[in-house]
């Protein structure tokens, strides 16, 4: 028997969201959320880490018998560091892709139609109309064309958008996709940069002051993918200016500090990296949960494989 971590209150909840638990395995449950590691530390096999704790991959460097790691999150540069030789990583690309997708366009509308503004307007019951810019007709270049990038394309196809560049590592085919270091010369041509890229040292700040410069006055950067790969001073400078305009899910530092002047830059909308946490997530994370424990069980090839610790 093979035994596992999960990330529920207990065995009915595991039970009861999963549809029931493979044969072979044994279960305890351990949600980062204040409670102890299970006792079974030594023993434990496979542990799928709990969605959106930091304390959470800390408790992996105590796990002798770690075989598999399983996250919640489709970017896994916080886990990395925690994961031992040997130990296989898995992420949870396409859980997130509805949930993110629909706030990287609830941000793009809100920013430019001001509804920030008028929220705040309406705590004094002001009406003050505020002229605003329409999706509709604008170039929009999605940074990072894997499984959330795609999911933002589709949604953006009803938008009536002018067009919609796609930028990855790799360049690809049917539909175009541009390579990264094309990303200079696409830049000038974007009215709305949306970031979705994963974290690596090769994206770290890659919209950097170069590359904000090179994007047309009153162009929006739309980040709902890791903090890091925006230079925060560089998009201060060029938002406090006015020249461009940000939608923030994610920030570097994060959290935002209160005192940090991001907070109160006209033309800044911040959300606090709620990308994937809405009700379309928990019936995703279970279905693959459930999918991934059962290909263990049977000693099948896992999905969603990022990293093999070798």
């Amino acid at each position: 028997m093979a035994r596992v971590w999960l990330p529920y209150a207990d065995l009915d909840e595991a039970r009861r969201r999963l549809g029931g638990l493979p044969a072979g395995l044994e279960v305890d449950c351990f949600r980062a959320d204040g409670d102890d590691p299970p006792s079974s530390a030594d023993e434990v096999e496979l542990v799928v880490l709990p969605y959106m704790r930091p304390e959470g991959p800390h408790v992996l460097r105590g796990l002798p018998s770690l075989r598999v790691v399983q996250t919640l999150t489709a970017g896994v540069d916080d886990v990395l560091p925690y994961v031992a030789p040997g130990v296989t990583l898995c992420n949870a690309a396409g859980v997130h892709d509805a949930s993110t997708a629909e706030l990287a366009l609830a941000l793009i509308l809100a920013s430019g139609r001001q509804l920030d503004v008028y929220a705040r307007q309406q705590e004094h019951g002001a009406w003050r109309p505020v002229p605003g810019t329409a999706l509709a007709d604008l170039r929009v270049l999605v940074l990072g064309y894997g499984h959330i990038g795609q999911a933002i394309e589709a949604r953006l196809r009803g938008f009536e958008v002018a067009s919609v560049t796609r930028v990855a590592r790799r360049p690809r085919s049917e539909p175009e996709v541009h390579s990264v270091d094309e990303l200079p010369a696409l830049l000038p041509y974007a009215d709305v940069l949306v970031v979705i890229a994963p974290l690596t040292p090769a994206t770290e700040r890659l919209v950097d002051a170069t590359a904000l410069a090179r994007l047309p006055d009153g162009a929006l950067v739309v980040n709902v993918a890791r903090g890091r790969l925006v230079d925060t001073d560089a998009l201060l400078a060029e938002t406090r200016s006015g020249r461009l305009r940000a939608a923030l899910d994610v920030t570097d530092p994060e959290p935002l500090p209160p005192d940090h002047p991001l907070w109160r830059t006209p033309g800044v909308l911040i959300s606090p990296h709620v990308g994937g946490a809405s009700s379309a997530f928990p019936p995703r994370a279970d279905r693959l949960v459930k999918a991934q424990l059962e290909r263990f069980a049977a000693g099948e090839p896992l999905a969603n494989v990022v990293h093999t610790g070798a």
